[in-house]
């Protein structure tokens, strides 16, 4: 099983209440994700406890640059975005580099399997 993991201080509430339905990850991460896959959702520190928030399915996933992306696109990434600049500025304090624009993103949509 694969998982999608946040972390908590910046998504588990948007993932809890169903507004976040887009990951965006740095670089081509489509060998890794395929649409129609079930991976878990959970939120915790790298490498560190990390607690499952339900499972979900892997819609779509797509490889393209920050700047191909659809405002659509970065505000199902996080609700309270609306600019690829936006998405950089976040994408640096994850990921610590020097991220722009231009860099390669994958996007994956997903939705929750409800397990009931």
């Amino acid at each position: 099983m694969f998982a999608l993991n946040f972390y908590a201080e910046y998504y588990e509430e948007v993932l809890r209440n169903g507004r976040k339905s887009v990951t965006i990850r740095l670089g081509d991460k489509s060998d890794k994700y395929v649409a129609g896959m079930l991976v878990w959702v959970t939120v915790g520190p790298r490498f560190g406890r990390r607690q499952k928030l339900f499972t979900a399915i892997l819609d779509r996933v797509e490889v393209k640059t920050i700047d191909q992306l659809s405002p659509r696109e970065i505000q199902k990434e996080n609700p309270e975005f609306r600019t690829p600049e936006d998405l950089v500025q976040l994408m640096r304090r994850i990921y610590s580099d020097d991220i722009s624009v231009e860099d390669t993103v994958t996007v994956i949509h997903f939705s929750p399997v409800s397990e009931y």
